[in-house]
C-alpha cells in the first residue's frame, strides 16, 4: 500500500475552509513545519485548530494566527505567544483552553472510539462549568468528550510508504494520538524509507492511521529555550541563596525545596523556579524527573555540541537524558500523572489559599498563560510543593484566606517555600510556619501572610 504524496502542498490541497485540524507538536518540538507553510500559502481560512499550543508569534501555528486563518483554537497553553494572547483577550479569536492531560486524552479517545471519559483535572475550576461531575471512591471527576478532526497533520522522524512512523526524542508528544483522531491523517517525515526498512518492534504509529505521507525538506527545527550546560551553576557558586533583609533568592527557594525530595522517587518539575531544583538534588538521592511532554529520566542541560531540538523539557528547554530514560507520548505521560504514579510535583503559583487551593494560570482580562499540565498535576499528584513569592511587587500577600484569581486546583497544596519561609497547609486549613529564611523574623512572615498563620513554639531558621 503506497500512501506517498509529492509534498506538503499536494498533501493539504483538499483541506477546505472551515475544516477542523489537529496539528502535532509541543511548543516548536515536533511540529509539521512544511504543512503549516503550505496551509498559509493555500489561503484556507476559518479553521479550527486543535494543538497543545500555537507555537510562537513568528513560527508554527503562530504564523497562521497572524494571517487570520484560524477562527478557533483548542489548546492547553498560550505561553509566550503574544499574538495568541492578544487575540484571545480581545475576543478576536475563539479559544477553548483545557488541561493538557485532558486535551491529550480527549484526542486519544477520539482516535480510539471512546466518546467520553471521567477525569479529576479541573474539578472546582472554571473548566468544570457546565460539565457533569460524578464521584468515584470519594473523589470527584469531570465528564469530558472525545475530540476528532477532519484532518490531523503530524510530524515524525522516519516513515515508510505504508504510513508506519517512528519518532525521535520528545518530538513524539501529541503526534501519535492525533494520527488516529483525524478522518485523514497527513504525516510529514524527515526521512522516508522503503517498506520493510523500519523495525516492526520500533514502529510507534501503525500505518493504518495514516492516509498520506511525504518527506519534508528544509527543516528549521527552531528551539524556544536553547539551554546549555548548567547556566545557573556560576550564578549560585557564591552561595547567593539569600539576601540580607530580603530572604531567599530564587536559587535559595530551589535549594530549600531540594531538601524535600525523598530517595527513589519520581518527581515532576514545573517551569520557572521549580526547574532550578534539579541543580541542588544531593548526589546521595536517587530521583527520576518526569516531563509531561513525554520523557522519564531528564538529565542535565546539554553541552553546546549536544543540543538537540528534538529533546526538550516541559519548559521548552533543551535537555539530555539519564541512563535508563524512556520516551513516550503526551497521553502516556498524563496516564502516569493521572494514575498517581508521580510521587512529588513542584510548581509555581500566583496565589495559594489557606485551604490549599492554588491559582497559577491567568489574570482575567490582563494575562492568560493557560493551565498547561498544572491542573492534571494538582488533581492527582501524591504530594505538591509550591515555589513562589510570598508577596507581590507592590507588597500584597499571595498567601491568602481565599484565592482571588481563577483556581487551578482545590485543596491540593501540601507545602510552600517562599522567599520568607517554609509553610505547611494544615488538613483543617491554615498556614503552619515551619521555618523562616535567614535574617527574616516571624513578625515579617506574619505581616506578609493574609491567611490564617499558625505559629507553634520557637521557629527555626533555614540552614544551608
Amino acid at each position: 500500500m503506497n500512501k506517498v504524496v509529492q509534498n506538503a502542498k499536494t498533501a493539504i490541497a483538499d483541506i477546505p475552509d472551515g475544516a477542523i485540524l489537529m496539528l502535532g507538536g509541543f511548543g516548536l518540538c515536533g511540529i509539521p513545519e512544511n504543512s503549516i507553510v503550505a496551509l498559509i500559502e493555500s489561503g484556507v481560512k476559518n479553521l479550527t485548530c486543535i494543538s497543545n499550543n500555537a507555537g510562537v508569534d513568528d513560527f508554527g501555528i503562530g504564523l497562521m494566527l497572524k494571517t487570520r486563518q484560524v477562527k478557533k483554537m483548542i489548546s492547553s497553553y498560550v505561553g509566550e505567544n503574544k499574538e495568541f494572547e492578544r487575540q484571545l483577550l480581545s475576543g478576536e479569536l475563539e479559544v477553548e483552553l483545557l488541561p493538557q492531560g485532558t486535551l491529550a486524552e480527549r484526542i486519544r479517545a477520539g482516535g480510539a472510539g471512546i466518546p467520553a471519559f471521567f477525569t479529576p483535572a479541573g474539578v472546582g475550576t472554571e473548566v468544570a462549568e457546565g460539565k457533569e461531575i460524578r464521584e468515584f471512591n470519594g473523589k470527584k471527576y469531570l465528564l469530558e468528550n472525545w475530540l476528532k478532526a477532519d484532518f490531523s497533520i503530524i510530524k515524525a522522524w522516519k516513515g515508510d510508504a505504508s504510513g508506519n512512523l517512528v519518532f525521535k526524542g520528545t518530538a513524539q508528544n501529541f503526534n501519535p494520538m492525533m494520527a488516529a483522531a483525524g478522518k485523514i491523517c497527513i504525516a510529514e517525515v524527515e526521512e522516508l524509507v522503503a517498506i520493510g526498512e523500519l523495525n516492526p518492534n520500533e514502529i510507534q504509529v501503525p500505518g493504518i492511521y495514516v492516509q498520506r505521507i511525504f518527506e519534508g525538506e528544509n527543516y528549521e527545527k527552531r528551539i524556544e529555550q536553547r539551554t546549555v550546560t548548567s547556566p545557573f551553576k556560576n550564578e549560585s557558586a557564591n552561595n547567593d541563596f539569600y539576601e540580607s533583609g530580603k530572604g531567599l533568592t530564587k536559587f535559595g527557594i530551589a535549594k530549600r525545596i531540594s531538601f524535600e525530595i525523598k530517595n527513589n522517587s519520581y518527581v515532576n518539575l514545573g517551569i520557572g523556579i521549580p526547574t532550578l531544583v534539579a541543580n541542588y538534588i544531593p548526589e546521595t538521592i536517587n530521583v527520576v524527573l518526569q516531563s509531561e511532554n513525554g520523557l522519564l529520566g531528564i538529565g542535565a542541560f546539554p553541552s553546546e555540541e549536544k543540543v538537540d531540538a528534538d529533546l526538550i523539557n516541559a519548559g521548552k528547554q533543551t535537555v539530555t537524558m539519564q541512563a535508563g530514560s524512556s520516551l513516550f507520548s503526551s497521553a502516556e505521560s498524563f496516564a502516569m500523572i493521572r494514575g498517581e504514579h508521580v510521587d512529588l510535583t513542584i510548581l509555581g503559583a500566583m496565589e495559594v489559599s489557606e485551604n490549599g487551593d492554588i491559582a497559577n494560570w491567568k489574570i482575567p482580562n490582563k494575562m492568560v498563560k493557560g493551565m498547561g499540565g498544572a491542573m492534571d498535576l494538582v488533581a492527582s499528584a501524591k504530594n505538591i510543593i509550591v515555589a513562589m513569592q510570598h508577596v507581590s511587587k507592590d507588597g500584597k500577600s499571595k498567601l491568602l484566606k481565599n484565592c482571588t484569581l481563577p483556581i487551578t486546583g482545590i485543596n491540593c497544596v501540601k507545602k510552600i517555600v517562599t522567599e520568607l519561609a517554609v509553610l505547611e497547609i494544615l488538613p483543617e486549613g491554615g498556614f503552619k510556619l515551619l521555618e523562616t529564611a535567614p535574617g527574616i523574623t516571624v513578625e515579617q512572615v506574619k505581616k506578609a501572610t493574609e491567611g490564617e498563620l499558625l505559629i507553634e513554639g520557637d521557629i527555626p531558621e533555614m540552614k544551608f
